[in-house]
């Protein structure tokens, strides 16, 4: 059978397969979906160019002259960039860390006008903040049109719990579809208790009134802001991540002129020439105007936004849950994403650090507001949470003011009198309106640029993979390349139409079915091809990997450290990594998981809680204990667990093993004692801890054994006969 028609003959095999998944994904979404996706036909042409590689760009901010540079490549500063180079401005853009490396990747991934700003706006007659919701839902309707990739409609359940109050949220909540007007997603609605029990089963239902349900979009953020990167690289903007600015640079009349810049894997630094300069750092935006003004007084006051991942099993596939008054007066959002449950967020004044970690107080706030919504039958662990951040608000502060609920997340754009241009404030949602504020504010600091630019585009442009892709555009990648139903929707909601470049640079499976596309964990739909085209995308360090390329580190921090190591190798593949550099980068993600995505803060919880297992558990693990310290030392050392996993094929590095021992060894002696197992194995019972690889090791060990014991029972033993 010739290649050709043995794929078309497993493709046909797998019809029934994706058919299921199909008729699922398109009743719950294209009657939205096509909506909004429709206006994409009238939008403009993307350019034909492709993507210029990263040392091109390097060059190019090297070389060249430029009419603006942007600092910062978070929503805003990306968003900026697209506007300028659309309007016809030579654009530069430069990033210290990675896009969307900070606030802009730590979301509650919604598009949303804001419902509480609104009942703000309406009970205390506040005109700017209605001003703001009206703006922000005109947005909303763009978002979903430009980008319908990586953009869907959601509709989120208000429940309430007291029948008074029933006509007062359903008076706000058409209130807010009507600021929406022609805008509007999809009316909201009232549900009686039924029929929200219904749609929401693990809702709460003693003393239920009903519920009302209003619709707002969500997004994958840092997917988002890559995506208006890369089609601001298309449009010929220069971009570069990992570029630092030093310092700023002035001309003999003292206005800003460019910037020194660091490029932080090499260390090379070198001068940028602009004719002006933006300053689209978000919390950082002080330390760029002190740069340009030591003695100017801060005007960003940050607070902190923590958000909890948990199984997806804790929320139904298509509805949100808004709590609006939690324990201490708080939103508290608890949304499908990524097929888990985001829950958050917290709202509480912080420090600025590029390295903000969640705590664990503000992990059992989240779960006590969560736990007060949810059947009792339900019951909230600590040891579900699978990921948790902190993200930082670069909220404008108000001297009037002390307390950052009182904040409204509006924006101010700045011009000091030395020409730096500042954008700061705001919210995802509004990152292109605002961005097309801040270069008309640019272009009248500077009249020759002013003259030769065009009007503001963005809002037809449609980001990149926008244009071929479709709500089933994902059966084409399983029959033109098969892939996995799964990994075919991934795919197509990450990539858009780039899913089939993405596609071209998979590997074979080996497999009958799926043809290509080796998963990177077994448990999620990411395949090597992603990493691979991620350092298309200007991937430099595992944890842009990890964190923004690919989503896998908010999901699941367990399952990121499993698939680190083979991330590692394919990018050292791609980018000629020493033996050290691997090291170097496995190290960093690793410290990464611990301590931005919450991984230590789970580890730690394990240790305040008492052992509580039966007889016949303890009986169990001490028996799967004996059989890993198979010398009888009384203790498990690293050699015993590298044996232990050699067994079922994983040949781990040193640095991998010490981080498995570590996982259990609370005592810090470099060996695992019998109790610090059963403690382990305590806590992950009572929840407090999700997953152990020690764990697992010791239980597959246990099933090995069992099996070679079966197996050398003789003929005569077994009873003889045949």
């Amino acid at each position: 059978m010739s290649s050709a028609r043995f794929k078309k003959t497993l493709v046909t095999g797998v019809g029934f397969c994706c058919g299921a998944a199909l008729a699922t994904y398109v009743a719950t979404n294209n009657s939205l979906h096509a909506k909004v996706f429709a206006a994409t036909a009238k939008k403009v042409e993307r350019p034909k160019a492709h993507i210029p590689p990263r040392e091109q760009q390097i060059q190019s901010l090297k070389n060249d002259t430029f009419d603006v540079l942007i600092i910062g490549g978070g929503a805003t500063g990306v968003g900026c960039a697209l506007d300028a180079c659309t309007r016809g401005l030579k654009t530069a853009l430069v990033e210290a860390d990675d896009f969307a490396a900070g606030s802009s990747s730590r979301s509650t991934k919604l598009i949303h006008g804001g419902v509480r700003y609104l009942q703000k706006a309406i009970l205390n007659l506040d005109l700017e903040q209605y001003k703001m919701v009206k703006e922000a839902l005109h947005e909303r309707s763009t978002m979903l049109s430009i980008a319908p990739h990586l953009t869907h409609p959601l509709p989120i359940m208000l429940p309430v719990y007291q029948w008074w109050l029933v006509p007062y949220y359903w008076v706000g909540i058409k209130a807010y579809d009507f600021v929406a007007g022609s805008k509007t997603v999809k009316s909201s609605y009232y549900l009686s208790k039924k029929r929200a029990l219904e749609l929401f089963p693990m809702l709460r239902s003693d003393k239920l009134a009903g519920a009302i349900v209003y619709y707002d979009g969500q997004q994958d953020d840092a997917r988002m802001c890559l995506a208006i990167a890369m089609t601001a690289a298309r449009y010929g903007a220069t971009i570069a991540n990992h570029v630092r600015v030093e310092k700023l640079l002035k001309d003999e009349n003292g206005k800003v002129c460019g910037a020194r810049v660091k490029e932080e894997i090499t260390g090379n630094e070198w001068d940028v020439k602009a004719k002006s300069v933006i300053n689209a750092t978000g919390p950082f935006t002080d330390s760029i105007r002190q740069m340009d003004n030591p003695t100017i007084n801060k005007i960003c006051c940050p607070s902190s936004g923590v958000h909890i991942v948990l199984p997806g099993y804790y929320s139904p596939e298509q509805m949100g849950l808004l709590d609006p008054s939690t324990s201490d007066g708080r939103v508290i959002f608890f949304l499908p994403w990524q097929k888990q449950t985001i829950a958050g967020t917290t709202d509480a004044p912080c420090e600025i650090t590029h390295h903000p970690k969640p705590t664990e107080e503000e992990i059992q706030f989240i779960l006590h507001e969560v736990k007060n919504y949810l059947n009792p039958d339900v019951e909230v662990r600590r040891g579900d949470v699978l990921s948790a951040w902190s993200g930082i608000r670069p909220l404008v502060s108000d001297p009037n003011k002390d307390d950052t609920q009182s904040l409204a997340r509006n924006h101010i754009v700045h011009v000091s009198e030395s020409g730096l241009v500042t954008i700061a404030g705001g919210k995802w949602t509004t990152y292109r309106s605002m961005a097309s504020e801040t270069i008309d504010e640019m272009l009248n600091t500077v009249p020759d640029l002013k003259s030769k630019a065009q009007p503001c585009k963005t809002e037809e442009i449609l980001i990149e993979g926008a244009h071929g892709w479709t709500p089933t555009m994902y059966i084409r990648l399983v029959q033109d390349f098969g892939l996995e139903c799964e990994v075919a929707q991934h795919l197509a909601q990450s990539y858009g139409d780039r899913a089939f470049a993405v596609a071209k640079l998979a590997s074979l499976t080996g497999k009958r079915w799926p043809i290509i596309g080796r998963k990177l964990h077994p448990e999620f739909p990411y395949i090597d091809a992603e990493v691979r085209y991620g350092i298309r995308e200007y991937a430099l360090t595992a944890i842009d990997m990890i964190a923004r390329r690919m989503r896998l580190a908010f999901l699941n921090v367990q399952a990121t450290q499993e698939a680190l190591p083979g991330i590692i190798d394919v990018m050292a593949e791609e980018l000629k990594w020493s033996k050290e550099e691997k090291e170097k980068q496995y190290r960093l993600a690793t410290d990464f998981l611990a301590n931005e995505m919450g991984q230590t803060v789970n580890r730690a919880s394990k240790e305040k809680i008492p052992i509580s297992l039966t007889k016949e558990e303890i009986q169990l693990y001490i028996k799967r204990f004996q059989i890993i310290d198979k010398d009888r030392k009384g203790y498990v050392s690293i050699n015993d667990i590298r044996r232990g996993l050699k067994n079922f094929g994983e040949d781990l590095r040193g640095d991998e093993l010490h981080d498995i021992l570590r996982e259990i060894d609370t005592n810090m002696n470099g060996q695992v004692e019998l109790d610090e197992y059963l403690q382990m194995m305590s806590a992950i019972k009572a929840g407090h801890v999700t997953y152990s690889r020690f764990a697992r090791m010791a239980e597959m060990e246990e099933e090995k054994h069992e099996k070679d014991r079966l197996n050398k029972i003789t003929v005569e033993r077994s009873g003889g006969g045949v």
